[in-house]
């Protein structure tokens, strides 16, 4: 299973919150849909069969169960043009359900954090997610210890709490 996948089957377990925590300003360089958006295509809000995939439906389908969905970004600033990317494309996600927030690096400061993107389902379904240098999603861990579960989660709630909500947040 790739690792989209298996993320893919956790969202599709999760009965009450799925966690996720993004710490690095750039992902998959080499993404075609990265690469249309740097040569100037833009997804049209008004247009939703065009951006629609499963992973949003997916995200809907997890939110009309109950289940909260929460990403959570922490970003250096002045913005990546990566990040600017995920800027502009994050509205489906939101449509879909998902809350999403914004943390400027420089206010992250004094947190505790991981040394890796996660997610963590329900509270107690950790996946770590082990990036290259270049940012090539390489592989997810499943975690089990409940240390380090919990850990993830004060250290999301802590990001969550200071970070400012999409709808709210001026990339600079």
């Amino acid at each position: 299973m790739t690792p989209a996948e298996e993320v893919d089957e956790a969202l599709r377990r999760c009965r009450s919150s799925a966690l996720h925590l993004e710490m690095r300003d750039g992902y998959m360089l080499d993404d075609p849909d990265y690469r249309a958006w740097r040569e100037g295509h833009r997804l049209d809000p008004e247009d939703r069969s065009s951006w629609w995939r499963p992973w949003l439906q997916n995200i809907a389908d997890t939110v009309a169960r109950g289940a909260e969905v929460r990403r959570a970004r922490i970003v250096s600033e002045p913005i990546s043009n990566y990040i600017r990317y995920e800027y502009d494309v994050t509205f489906p996600n939101v449509q879909a359900g998902e809350e999403v927030r914004w943390l400027s690096r420089r206010r992250a400061t004094d947190l505790a954090l991981p040394g890796n993107d996660f997610w963590l389902f329900d509270g107690e379904e950790l996946l770590v997610n082990h990036f290259s240098g270049e940012g090539d999603w390489l592989a997810v861990e499943h975690i089990t210890d409940l240390d380090v579960i919990k850990f993830g989660a004060e250290a999301f709630e802590a990001v969550w709490r200071r970070a400012i909500p999409h709808g709210q947040y001026q990339p600079s």
